[in-house]
């Protein structure tokens, strides 16, 4: 019974009844597989381990983490027109926010570098930096990239966020106070028709700016390409959701009497705790819809483990090769795992472990914007030291040889042999000579 339902409602999000109505219905369509793909992510575990393991690190951060923005922004000025905005990030905890937001700013104001010492200041730098890169590899997680930033890159990068990133929004915050208190504008305020628009303004001016912050780190963030258009896409579930969630959540700590009678004065501690894991999931989960929406052949197969034949790696495994010498020998626009993916019309996740396994076997290599290079020269990669890659190289997890019948060992030498009469000493760059030939 169950069964049957999970395969009607299967059927439904991934069949075409929505899309066959127009615009409206792939529309509708596509947002009902977005909302079917976050679902699922979210019940598989891990976008949750990794939201409760972000408010852990805010928790050890969130000072550090605000100092050294509050450092830049006192340099510019402009640091009191940002405290309305942190006032109202916890205003869904309601008064209790207000306390805690105060709290936070007078520790913030109470950090001298000359009371911490060198190595405190260094150490509260650290902190700060470890923050930005948790939340790195969160969303590194979320685009499938296995390759973090260099130390380098991340110092540089990092740094930049939190005092040029801060220093910036700061300015902007700034002059749009300035601008609302010009004559022009106040009068406008005044004015009877447009008096209106001007309070509709105030009052989406916070969710933009969310979504403009949300847009950025979806940007930002990912150690991948990410277009503007997807960032964008996300950004704006990301707000949308933020958003919401925050009226509910309000709505919810108004009502809770209950609460406050069980838990007494650990009830904000645990309402804080909960609004930070929500945030945070929230921003993972605008992530996930930018990926997809960047890369909608993840969307129905999500994270499970593709089920390729022998046939089909071993494929895969010429392909890649082909293409990565291709390009080698007529370089264009450089070739990777996604250009690649393009191309086969192969989800990269498919092909990363074959391309892993060509990596390891030397036969393949990456250079610092990691395009595929081949490992050495072309005229001296084998073919069918490509496919022993995917045919011969493994391992069965017994510490034992295996131990084959003998009937079947003859059946595998014989398809071994065959193998290899067919592809001879031909190399990649035989391969090649042949397709380019007329």
């Amino acid at each position: 019974m169950i069964a049957s339902i999970g395969k009607q409602l299967d059927h439904f999000v991934w069949g075409d009844g929505l899309t066959r109505y127009g615009v409206l219905g792939r529309f509708s369509a596509g947002v009902l597989r977005n909302l079917w793909a976050v679902l699922r992510d979210i019940a598989s575990g891990q976008l949750n381990l990794r939201a409760m393991s972000l408010v852990y690190t805010t928790l050890l951060s969130i000072v550090p983490l605000i100092a050294v923005s509050f450092s830049a922004l006192k340099a510019f000025g402009v640091h009191e027109e940002i405290e309305p905005h942190l006032y109202g990030f916890l205003e869904p905890l309601g008064p209790k926010g207000v306390e805690i937001t105060d709290y936070i700013i007078g520790l913030v104001n109470n950090v001298n570098s000359n009371v911490l010492g060198g190595i405190g200041f260094l150490f509260f730098i650290y902190t700060a930096i470890s923050m930005v890169q948790k939340v790195e590899d969160s969303f590194n997680y979320v685009w499938y990239v296995n390759k973090a930033r260099s130390f380098t890159t991340r110092l540089v990068e990092y740094s930049t966020v939190l005092i040029v990133g801060a220093a910036a929004v700061g300015l902007a915050v700034k002059a749009l106070v300035e601008f609302s208190q010009e004559k022009l504008v106040v009068e406008m305020h005044q004015n009877v028709v447009l008096a209106p628009v001007f309070g509709l303004t105030d009052r989406l001016m916070p969710y933009l700016i969310t979504i403009g912050i949300f847009t950025f780190l979806y940007k930002f963030m990912p150690n991948t390409f990410v277009k503007l258009r997807s960032a964008i896409v996300g950004g704006v579930a990301g707000g949308f959701l933020w958003a919401t969630t925050g009226t509910i959540f309000t709505s919810f700590i108004v009502g809770s009497s209950n609460r406050q009678a069980i838990y007494a004065s650990l009830a904000v501690a645990i309402s804080a705790l909960i609004w930070l894991y929500l945030n945070w999931i929230i921003l993972l989960v605008g992530s996930q819809i930018a990926f997809y929406f960047q890369n909608p052949a993840y969307l129905q197969i999500g994270r499970r483990d593709p089920r390729l034949s022998n046939e089909m790696r071993e494929r895969v495994a010429l392909n890649i090769m082909y293409l990565v010498g291709k390009e080698h020998r007529n370089p264009v626009a450089g070739v990777d795992l996604r250009s690649i993916s393009r191309t086969l019309h192969i989800p990269s996740i498919t092909l990363a472990p074959i391309a892993l396994g060509l990596e390891t076997k030397g036969l393949l290599t990456t250079n610092e914007k990691e395009a595929l290079l081949p490992g050495k020269e072309m005229s001296r990669i084998r073919l069918r030291d490509i496919l022993s890659v995917v045919r011969q190289d493994g391992e069965t997890g017994s510490h034992e040889t295996p131990h084959w019948n003998d009937a079947i060992n003859e059946i595998g030498k014989s398809i071994h042999s065959a193998v290899d009469k067919t592809l001879g000493d031909r190399t990649l760059s035989d391969l090649l000579d042949e397709t380019e030939s007329p």
